[in-house]
């Protein structure tokens, strides 16, 4: 087997579980901010529209069509308008009030801990390459307990890039010494992580969480972390 000197994963959906915490922070505030006073009656379909809304934005974002700030309020303005609330003010305070909880939470996906834990007593070099904000995706890896695992971690606000662009991994190259062909991305997204890093010269771990059916062959495919363990 090829061998591999850094290893670059992504965070949000591959490591980090951002649909059962983003969930998890939607009820909280749901309750707090006593949504359902103000004319949102079902949280399941609250969540469902913030979801989908918040999908086609970082779409939009990743495309260089929106700035970080529209992403940030306009995914929560989207949604309360599926309620027929036309309330920028409370669209904000829900922006807000949502990043500065869900950093908080801390679930991972299955095996992430051991994954980490087995690769760097293994001698790997261990980075993030995320499109994530720098204040955001710091403290979610530290409230996750996994900060310690990473080297460097390479955020979209910090190279001033977003995957799948090249620009980012050329930054996430210089940030670390590494070059592309000991080098390897682990994320869950297509475009994003797997073809962005098969245009940057790295191979590629695609984390299949739910089991798509890629258009093309990435180096490598699991299904769960813990197959990882198995390439490495």
């Amino acid at each position: 087997m090829k061998h591999y000197s850094h290893l670059f994963f992504d965070l949000d959906h591959t490591l980090w579980d951002f649909e059962e915490n983003a969930k998890k922070t939607l009820e909280h505030l749901y309750k707090e901010m006593e949504l359902s006073t103000k004319g949102i009656s079902d949280f399941t379909y609250f969540h469902k529209q913030y979801c989908a809304h918040n999908d086609r934005l970082w779409e939009r974002y990743r495309n260089g069509l929106i700035k970080v700030d529209e992403l940030r309020w306009k995914r929560m303005w989207h949604t309360l308008l599926d309620f027929k609330i036309g309330n920028e003010q409370l669209a904000k305070e829900l922006s807000a009030a949502f990043l500065a909880h869900l950093p908080h939470r801390n679930i991972l996906f299955p095996h992430a801990h051991e994954l980490l834990t087995y690769l760097h007593e293994k001698g790997y070099a261990l980075h993030l390459i995320t499109n994530g904000f720098e204040d955001v995706q710091h403290a979610k890896l530290k409230n996750a307990g996994i900060d310690h695992f990473f080297g460097e971690v390479i955020t979209s606000e910090g190279s001033n890039s977003l995957k799948p662009n090249k620009e980012i991994f050329e930054f996430a190259f210089r940030k670390t010494g590494a070059v592309p062909h000991t080098s390897i991305m682990i994320g869950d997204h297509l475009e994003a992580d797997i073809m962005g890093a098969k245009n940057a010269g790295m191979d590629q771990v695609f984390v299949n969480h739910i089991r798509e059916t890629a258009s093309f062959a990435p180096t490598y495919t699991v299904y769960s972390l813990k197959e990882i363990m198995e390439i490495f």
